[in-house]
């Protein structure tokens, strides 16, 4: 799928939701289904800058694709990385790059997560760009 084919995905599996309790419960339950990262990589170096969390986010470049994996130690954050890795792994580190990450206002989350919370997913969408320009520029 495209990243725009899972953001489409999210963005419709967030519309059988009728309020925030049951929405936040998914993105819970997200987060609980993420395969976990390698221990060897949740070091200093892997941490998102920026969240209130602790967040491990590694990206691992095979075949012209990145590959991301991640962790958290706060339910709702791990849900939320878990989202954007279901964006963005397994895609061209040029889409990465380039993507238009639209889900987040579009199923309302933007306007329900504290300004902390908020901040750290921008770090999280910011890092794994930037993971894209540098494999793409490696590439």
């Amino acid at each position: 799928m495209t990243i725009n084919e899972q953001q489409d995905a999210i963005i419709e599996e967030f519309s059988f939701f009728s309020d925030w309790t049951e929405k936040y419960e998914h993105i819970i339950q997200m987060g609980r289904d993420l395969p976990l990262i390698e221990e060897r990589y949740k070091v200093d170096e892997n941490l998102i800058r920026g969240c209130q969390s602790r967040v491990w986010l590694h990206a691992d470049c095979r075949d012209g694709k990145i590959y991301f994996t991640a962790d958290s130690d706060a339910l709702i954050t791990k849900g939320l990385v878990s989202m954007m890795v279901r964006v963005l792994s397994g895609q061209a580190a040029k889409d990465i790059a380039e993507a238009q990450i639209y889900f987040i206002d579009e199923i309302g989350l933007k306007s329900h997560l504290s300004l902390t919370r908020s901040n750290g997913l921008l770090s999280m969408l910011k890092q794994m760009k930037m993971y894209g320009v540098a494999f793409q520029s490696a590439g």
